[in-house]
């Protein structure tokens, strides 16, 4: 049989010229391949940027208010730990201080969204219980040794609060000296979790591990420079000390390629340029840090700002591979998916100090690439993350939409 088989193989090869299965081995393979190239094809023609006018990025903006004050909890915040989909170390991350501090950052972003893109008195109540939120919940403690999200919540709780101090709205009203106290318990908060190296983390990697913070990443610093000044021109006094420190911190990651390290060194490291530390790892950190060094009265040539802007729209598909892959820095050159609407907000606003001609030039583009994420229910987001993606998300491109209309 085995011979008999052999020879009715042969035979069969010989008079198709290949085996049967072979064939259609072989035809499949094409088939799925050229499934594969019109599906990519597609997506790349769907995908391609386009500019988008004042008009669709006020449309926008709009449906992204609509669905803040949609999904605003009974209590004034945004966000929780319900809707979990994704894992962490092969368990939820369930820490009830960890949700404190998620849910004070998030509202917080949404506080300061409302009150810089909508006027109406749906957003305005909005904001209100917002704010009376985080008046009664900003200072969280620090979740563990190893977890140190706290610091978010200093970061863009200090900010909303010092948003809400000079809003018009708050003028004649109580919360506006409420909003200073709580902003000074923030403000002596991130005093005390600031690195020795001048920055701050939301994790904690080196042991023994101690109450002061060992590790700090240039992004979080940055946007921790961001809200010390936006404090400042608030009329908060601020620690010269902590902010100098901390605008140091991020020149220190500044390398000459134009990108910045993830985290902060304790001395200047300029040849790291491989994977997270290149130019394509660095997308959404080169704006928010150069613009962290201009607050910081630090230079910024003009066209290294021109430079990271054009670097974030050449190599912008990095950041559409990563955003909402569920496991951080999966993918090429380390990205994760939050980094994008956090690194397009601060693009946003550093675009305000580049030349009129760049700003002509990117703001459609910067338009396009909040535009195009906006979901049926008006959300936009990048990263699944219980209940606070959408919220945070949304806040972020709302407050992006709203800078590109300042022009």
């Amino acid at each position: 049989m085995i011979r008999g088989t052999a020879r009715e193989s042969r035979q069969s090869t010989r008079s198709c010229g290949r085996p049967y299965r072979t064939i259609a081995s072989r035809k499949s393979v094409k088939i799925a391949l050229c499934s594969i190239l019109l599906i990519s094809a597609t997506a790349r023609a769907a995908d391609l940027p386009r500019a988008v006018d004042a008009a669709e990025a006020r449309e926008t903006l709009e449906r992204g208010v609509a669905f803040l004050l949609a999904n605003q909890n009974s209590d004034g915040s945004w966000g929780g730990p319900r809707d979990a989909i994704w894992t962490f170390s092969g368990t939820v991350w369930s820490n009830p201080a960890t949700h404190k501090a998620w849910k004070v950052a998030t509202s917080g972003l949404c506080v300061m969204a409302l009150l810089e893109a909508d006027r109406s008195d749906a957003a305005l109540q909005a904001a209100d219980k917002a704010v009376d939120y985080l008046l009664e919940h900003a200072v969280v403690g620090r979740p563990s040794e190893w977890d140190t999200m706290d610091s978010w919540a200093y970061i863009y709780g200090v900010q909303a609060l010092a948003r809400a101090f000079v809003d018009s709205r708050y003028a004649e009203d109580p919360r506006r000296e409420q909003c200073r106290e709580a902003a000074y318990a923030l403000l002596e908060k991130l005093a005390r979790c600031q690195a020795v190296n001048g920055g701050w983390g939301y994790l904690e990697f080196s042991t023994p591990r101690t109450p002061r913070h060992q590790w700090a990443t240039s992004f979080m610093t940055a946007a921790a420079v961001i809200a010390l000044d936006d404090a400042r021109r608030a009329g908060f006094e601020v620690s010269e000390v902590m902010f100098d420190h901390a605008v140091r911190a991020v020149a220190r990651c500044r390398l000459p390629s134009g990108a910045y390290l993830y985290s902060v060194p304790v001395i200047p490291i300029p040849g790291r340029q491989d994977n997270i530390h290149n130019i394509k790892g660095s997308l959404c950190r080169i704006p928010a840090c150069n613009l962290a060094l201009l607050a910081g009265e630090r230079e910024v040539p003009e066209q290294r700002i021109r430079a990271g802007f054009v670097h974030l729209f050449r190599h912008h598909r990095f950041l559409d591979i990563a955003r909402n892959k569920p496991i951080p820095h999966e993918t090429f050159y380390q990205n994760s998916g939050y980094f994008y609407l956090f690194g397009h907000y601060y693009a946003a606003r550093l675009l305000h100090a580049a030349s009129a001609t760049d700003r002509a030039e990117f703001w459609p583009r910067l338009r396009y690439e909040i535009v195009k994420l906006q979901q049926d229910d008006g959300a936009m987001y990048d990263y699944d993350m219980h209940a606070y993606h959408k919220p945070y998300g949304t806040a972020f491109g709302v407050m992006t939409l709203a800078e590109s209309l300042k022009e």
